[in-house]
């Protein structure tokens, strides 16, 4: 009986981009090799996994990185970061020796990591090889926000080891620049596409059908703006978030509304896309054709990549912090609903990845 590879994908917690990134790549790699096993380790919840991920999967909870502490959506707490990197690297050995037990019992071929550096070190001690996959990777993300510190060097270097340790570090459009690493292999944007339910969401919340419908996510990390105080705009519908509660006005209204709606259908089928930069949010926009409005996150250091990316390739607006308090969103909607509609973009970063891991998994080699 030929013997079935077995894909292990580490799983970054922070946020749920990531998964947007992994999810497509495994779509694509169980559309070629539909027996591969798979494993997903991370701390998501398993049901928002599972409505991602096509196909079965074992999962384990365990959390191999914690990315950056935040505040909310937007604002990242530096100093608890930089006290929390000093912690988990004061005890390096230790979760070292845990990640390598876990994988040791699961035996893999292959480890996938977006983008936990302590995975990729455990799975380069036991000799298994490695691909990374991210738009960013947490030396960068650091050095970026804790230019100043004096162990920073310190820091990166087992870091920068771990991801150096990988076969290739893919690294999809838009990615931030990442100059310390001698494997990155740039490659296609990645997103999942929707379907366009337009005219049933119009039905379902009994809307005409010539508003602008504005989707509302600001990222895993809850970042609620004060819809109760914003001005009403004529025409123009919020659709928001089940976690954020009954706001008692005519123009905003709920996915509570839609269970069965996918995510990926919601952007598909609004005009709008009211976020903040975000490699997921920004590609599935742009590769599903929906305008996006976001609030400017200037301190995080992928931003610049991201919106310059969004802005070439889609249609986006920028606002600032100021805007999204206030709900002053008349004119920057309205030039971002003037702009001539470009195409979508082609998310070909998917089957580029797992193309990498067939090869990798089947023994066709490196590209």
């Amino acid at each position: 009986m030929t013997r079935v590879p077995h894909l292990y994908v580490a799983l970054s917690g922070h946020g749920f981009g990531h998964l947007a990134q992994v999810a497509p790549v495994l779509n694509a790699l169980r559309q070629r090799r539909p027996a591969v096993r798979l494993t997903v380790q991370g701390m998501l919840p398993e049901p928002v996994l599972r409505g991602r991920i096509a196909g079965e999967f074992a999962v384990v909870a365990g959390e191999a990185d914690f990315g950056m502490v935040m505040v909310d959506a937007l604002d990242v707490k530096v100093a608890d970061s930089l006290a929390a990197y000093r912690a988990f690297h004061g005890e390096w050995e230790a979760r070292l020796d845990w990640q390598e037990c876990v994988l040791r019992r699961a035996a893999p071929d292959l480890l996938l990591a977006d983008i936990p550096y302590l995975s990729l070190a455990a799975a380069a001690r036991l000799e298994i090889p490695a691909l990374a996959l991210c738009s960013l990777n947490w030396a960068d993300i650091l050095r970026g926000y804790c230019a100043d510190a004096s162990d920073l060097a310190a820091l990166r270097a087992p870091m920068l080891a771990a991801y150096n340790s990988a076969v290739a570090f893919l690294q999809p459009a838009p990615s931030m620049p990442m100059p310390d690493l001698n494997n990155a292999r740039p490659i296609g944007p990645i997103a999942a596409l929707g379907r366009n339910r337009r005219p049933e969401i119009d039905r379902r919340l009994g809307l005409r059908g010539g508003e602008t419908l504005v989707l509302m996510g600001l990222g895993g990390v809850n970042l609620r703006p004060p819809l109760e105080t914003w001005p009403t705009l004529t025409d123009v519908c919020w659709l928001i978030p089940p976690d954020w509660g009954q706001v008692a006005r005519s123009d905003v209204r709920s996915w509570v509304e839609l269970t069965d709606c996918a995510m990926l259908d919601l952007i598909r089928s609004c005009d709008v896309l009211f976020t903040k930069p975000g490699y997921g949010a920004f590609t599935e926009a742009a590769c599903n054709g929906t305008r996006v409005l976001y609030v400017g996150r200037d301190d995080w250091p992928e931003e610049p990549w991201l919106s310059r990316w969004l802005t070439e390739r889609g249609n986006a607006v920028k606002i600032d912090r100021r805007r999204l308090a206030s709900g002053d969103l008349a004119e920057p909607l309205r030039a971002l609903l003037a702009q001539p509609a470009k195409p979508p973009v082609m998310p070909t970063g998917a089957v580029e990845a797992a193309g990498w891991l067939e090869r990798s998994l089947y023994g066709f080699g490196p590209r």
